[in-house]
């Protein structure tokens, strides 16, 4: 997965739960100024201090209303790769906002969302002072989910949690209560529209197989409370099943039509062809259709393939 897609479905995360977001990861806002009334997505790409420099799209302003007429405008940034976050790029961001929201209180957050123990720490403020006067302090709310327990939540109401469980920390014999805590806790928390949307996020970050989803179809359709759910997961069963045949079937063929045309070995063939979606199979199947060097072919599937955990 591409850190552009990651993103994108944190995003979304935020985006459909604003109000739990907040109230798992900064609860004392509502502790303090009471129930949020209203939350409104601002502006996402921060001001650029040079025309040449890159868009940093990864942060996510939420101006949050509460009952007592406050704001409050939450900076959340979204990193799987730690190595690219820079507090300098987050703190020249926060203070534009401070400029564009002078009445709104300005809490930098940062998620980071690897799976992964750290050997060095991220940089968690900037400070710079002389003669016992302090000319500038800037620090952020560090969450590293993987620092969070998944047990320890099993019992919250929170869709938000139920979604991020996948990407907690969990010893190995826990792999199978994480996904059945995260697939129950979700279907009983949201409308379906947005379980459908969310089930493929478990799905994608606990790397959930065909024997697994088998298995939370076996125990969820004893009860009846969960029956739905258990239809639910048959169903994606198999409409997953169908549609890895028909990718499988699409590889094979546009294997020996590649074999056929520019005689290559099959062999070289098949594991550059996998991973590719079928939009992407049948694209290439026009291509080659079309394109007389075997080189040229190689080279869009490269591209394609640019930047996946598989290329």
């Amino acid at each position: 997965m591409t850190q552009e897609s990651h993103d994108h479905n944190f995003k979304n995360v935020f985006l459909d739960f604003p109000k739990e977001a907040l109230e798992w990861l900064l609860p004392q806002a509502q502790k303090e100024w009471g129930p949020v009334r209203d939350a409104e997505f601002v502006r996402q790409e921060p001001k650029k201090q040079k025309l040449s420099d890159p868009h940093l799209v990864l942060d996510m302003p939420i101006l949050f209303t509460f009952d007592e007429h406050q704001l409050l405008l939450w900076l959340v940034e979204f990193q799987e790769d730690k190595s690219k976050f820079s507090i300098h790029k987050l703190s020249h961001y926060t203070i534009d906002l401070m400029e564009a929201y002078p009445k709104a209180t300005v809490i930098p957050t940062v998620l980071f969302t690897d799976r992964v123990t750290w050997r060095k720490d991220v940089k968690y403020q900037l400070e710079t002072k002389f003669a016992n006067r302090l000319f500038l302090h800037f620090e952020y709310v560090f969450v590293k989910l993987f620092d969070f327990s998944a047990g320890d939540y099993y019992d919250t109401p929170n869709p938000v949690i139920k979604i991020l469980l996948p990407k907690m920390s969990y010893a190995p014999e826990e792999r199978w209560e994480v996904i059945r805590q995260a697939y129950i806790g979700l279907f009983q928390l949201v409308s379906a529209g947005l379980f459908t949307k969310y089930v493929d996020f478990i799905d994608t970050y606990a790397e959930i197989t065909h024997d697994e989803r088998e298995i939370l179809y076996q125990e969820t359709k004893k009860d009846k409370e969960s029956a739905m759910l258990a239809q639910y997961i048959r169903n994606k069963g198999f409409q997953q099943g169908h549609q890895q045949g028909r990718q499988q079937a699409s590889i094979m063929f546009l294997n020996r039509l590649l074999t056929k045309k520019y005689h290559v070995s099959s062999e070289r063939l098949a594991p550059r062809l996998k991973g590719l979606s079928s939009e992407e199979l049948l694209e290439l199947g026009e291509r080659i259709l079309d394109c007389d060097s075997f080189e040229d072919i190689q080279g869009w599937i490269r591209q394609k393939k640019q930047g996946r955990p598989d290329a």
